[in-house]
């Protein structure tokens, strides 16, 4: 079973607000390696973005065996960051020179969990703080990555094998897809968008009201850079506070005179846990009765985000719970089904109140799947390739149409 866990760490006071601390995807246990998987295995980059800027590529992450944070070089071999400093210093250059246009590379990719970054036409700024790497942070706006295109893919590769996945858990940017060639020669890919795709999501966030044409960010120019995810929405006040309370609210409504039942984990049907309001507060109880988790009411934060109030541990109990709820505020189906996760897709984001950015990424990705929020694998409909005995991995990008 694989998790997805998504660690948010603000940075007060910086003028780049995220910081990566450990893993950006964890991988569960039960994952058989078929064969023992090298040190590092090849990541074929192939340009197919038809744009003439130089490509930058940055291969950062926490080093599994050790856990120290750094980048990889185009031979996979790792780097420590030197200390940082408060405030944060420059990080050393660790751009790969890409591939032209029309043309690939190929780099090795070391046993890290962390991400591949890609830029046009521009380095990306990368500093260190005291707490490690700081990233770009293109909400804010006196960010120094704010006017620069670019976009990343997140993977693990470990003794099980290779996760790598696109998401837009962030943003939705430049177009990529990520693959793994198996063992037995065959290729599994994800992330690719349809024909005009790229334009499409944007044309209908567009014509989305409620804000959330706000999320887009553009150059001086007019160059569209990308759109932000609603959680970073709502900080930059793109959004309204009040976008999900209508539906929020009906929540809580349905389930003071009903029950909620959650099944969290595919592999255990018998795992139940039942949601009841009351005195405001949701509480879970098991097959006994007894009470295991509680959750206040939340705000559209802590659905967008599935923090705060949606917190979820990795634990098996209140976590699993929690990554269920989130899933099913964000795809609007917990009024339409008393019984979660709901297993069709057919029945997401139908409700006037939802995640409409979540809702148009789905939209236009060619295969249906995508990381529009941060548990979007709740019921397996993310944008994820895994291999046990990868030969090689894939990065396309795509063009911006």
């Amino acid at each position: 079973m694989l998790r997805t866990l998504r660690r948010r760490a603000t940075a007060a006071g910086l003028s780049l607000a995220t910081i990566l601390a450990g893993s950006l995807l964890a991988t569960g246990t039960g994952a058989p390696a078929h064969a023992a998987v090298p040190a590092t295995i090849p990541l074929k980059i192939t340009n197919n973005s038809a744009r003439g800027e130089q490509l930058y590529i940055y291969n950062l992450g926490t080093e599994l065996s050790t856990g120290r944070q750094g980048w990889a070089d185009a031979a996979g071999t790792f780097h420590p960051w030197p200390a940082g400093g408060n405030p944060p210093t420059p990080a050393p250059d660790a751009s790969i020179p890409g591939p032209a246009a029309g043309q690939s590379a190929t780099i090795r990719m070391p046993k890290f969990s962390g991400r591949v970054y890609f830029s046009y036409g521009q380095k990306l700024v990368f500093k260190l703080t005291t707490g490690g790497l700081v990233q770009p942070a293109v909400q804010n706006p006196s960010d120094p990555n704010r006017n620069i295109l670019f976009n990343w893919s997140e993977y693990t590769l470990n003794d099980s094998g290779l996760w790598i996945n696109s998401t837009q858990v962030d943003m939705f940017s430049a177009p990529y897809a990520v693959g793994v060639q198996r063992a037995d020669g065959s290729t599994a890919s994800t992330g690719r968008l349809k024909p005009g795709g790229y334009n499409g999501f944007f044309n209908a966030l567009r014509g989305q009201p409620g804000g959330w044409a706000n999320l887009i960010q553009t150059r001086s120019d007019g160059t569209v850079l990308r759109a932000l995810s609603p959680l970073y929405g709502l900080e930059t006040g793109a959004l309204p506070a009040t976008v999900m309370d209508d539906y929020i609210n009906r929540v809580w409504q349905k389930y003071s005179t009903s029950t909620l039942t959650v099944t969290p984990f595919a592999d255990r049907p018998g795992t139940k846990y039942y949601g009841r309001v009351s005195g405001g507060v949701m509480n879970f109880t098991d097959g006994a009765g007894a009470v295991v988790t509680s959750f206040q009411k939340p705000d559209a934060s802590s659905v967008f985000g599935c923090h705060r109030r949606l917190d979820a541990p990795n634990d098996q109990v209140r976590g699993p719970i929690s990554r269920t709820l989130c899933a099913g505020f964000n795809r609007s189906t917990l009024l339409v089904n008393s019984s979660q996760p709901d297993a069709s897709a057919a029945d997401f984001y139908k409700d006037n109140v939802t995640n409409h950015y979540a809702r148009k990424i789905h939209a236009q990705m060619a295969d249906g799947k995508a990381y529009a929020f941060a548990f979007d694998d709740v019921g397996h409909h993310e944008s994820l390739v895994h291999d046990g005995s990868p030969r090689q991995a894939y990065l396309t990008l795509d063009p911006l149409s």
